[in-house]
């Protein structure tokens, strides 16, 4: 068998995927986020906490989903984004929660197996390739967990 040439790449890249250096986890973050606050929305700032968290969600689902699924469809914009400003339920955050969870894993194995070319084009795309997919949900990722940082903060909710 031959030794994987790409392995140091593909350790940086589950290790960025999983935000363990520079950044606050993901978990870290919503850990005990109160229920009352998830649909809160401090003056000036764009969303709520469970619109982000919906949108992280959706989104890395769906590039997820295009870098394993050869009969992929682009959504329209607004699918992106969850339609209300608060959870429907408690259970509706918990599932969106793990199934980012699941989801990010699901892409940290995709770039951490040697039989995934990380330079090779994805065939149903336009020239993207695994390795661009991996930084675009991390990237992604990291701003939008940014903006969870700040509004739990705004909204004083650091810590309870």
């Amino acid at each position: 068998m031959a030794r994987d040439q790409n392995r140091p790449l593909r350790q940086q890249l589950v290790r960025l995927l999983d935000w363990r250096d520079a950044h606050l986890h993901f978990d870290d973050v919503v850990r005990g986020w109160p229920a009352k606050l998830r649909g809160a929305k401090p003056r000036g700032a764009p969303h709520t906490a469970w619109q982000l968290v919906e949108h992280l969600r959706i989104c890395q689902w769906d590039i997820l989903e295009f870098c394993r699924n050869r009969n992929y469809k682009e959504m329209p914009f607004e699918d992106y984004w969850p339609r209300t400003a608060s959870p429907p339920s408690a259970a509706a955050w918990e599932k969106s929660v793990r199934a980012f969870r699941a989801d990010n894993e699901a892409m940290q194995r995709l770039v951490a197996n040697p039989k995934t070319d990380l330079f090779a084009p994805i065939p149903w795309g336009s020239r993207q390739t695994i390795l661009r997919e991996a930084v675009l949900v991390a990237d992604h990722n990291a701003y939008h967990l940014g903006q969870l940082v700040l509004l739990r903060r705004l909204l004083g909710a650091w810590g309870r």
